[in-house]
């Protein structure tokens, strides 16, 4: 089991899961990367949720 840092929310893990795969938050869409394994840690590659901000110039 790991804990996303954005939202803190359960993620399922395999067991044998390895460093540098990438998943997404089912709850808050965060992308995520594994950078450790003993314990599982996890970090945010990309927030999920996120809205593209344009400059609107008129």
């Amino acid at each position: 089991m790991a804990y996303c840092p954005e939202c803190e929310a359960a993620i399922e893990v395999e067991d044998d899961i390895e460093e540098g795969v990438t998943l997404d938050c089912p709850d808050c869409g965060a992308e995520l990367e594994v950078v450790a394994t003993n314990p599982i840690e996890l970090n945010i590659i990309s927030h999920g949720e996120e809205e593209d901000e344009e400059d609107e110039s008129w």
